[in-house]
């Protein structure tokens, strides 16, 4: 089995930045595209960005493209959100995930481990 626990939340002011944290235990993390997902109260829970098994490959919402990046440390078994400029929109609980095999990297049914969640809180 794999889990997945976030860390790095917590309540910034609008403009500023947080990184957020997954760390996976299991087996053969690094074979495995990584993804973050975030859902505020009452709102469905949306794509963030993702990243391929090597790092060569990410890609991001169009909501947070420019201001936030995912990265991984595979000899950590650690993935990375970096989020700077963050809006008060940006609110929300962000969770990382591990992707399977053939789907898209934006669907969150594609994922099939996740973790508790982190919760980011952007005052204005």
């Amino acid at each position: 089995q794999v889990q997945l626990v976030e860390s790095g939340g917590g309540l910034v002011q609008a403009g500023g930045s947080l990184r957020l944290s997954c760390a996976a235990s299991g087996r053969a993390f690094s074979s495995y595209t990584m993804g973050w997902f975030r859902q505020a109260p009452g709102k469905e829970r949306e794509f963030v960005a993702a990243i391929s098994w090597s790092g060569d490959s990410t890609t991001y919402a169009d909501s947070v493209k420019g201001r936030f990046t995912v990265s991984r440390a595979n000899a950590k078994n650690t993935v990375y959100l970096q989020m700077n400029s963050l809006k008060p929109d940006d609110t929300a609980v962000y969770y990382c995930a591990r992707k399977v095999g053939g789907s898209s990297w934006s669907n969150a049914y594609g994922y099939n481990y996740w973790g508790q969640g982190t919760q980011v809180t952007v005052s204005s």
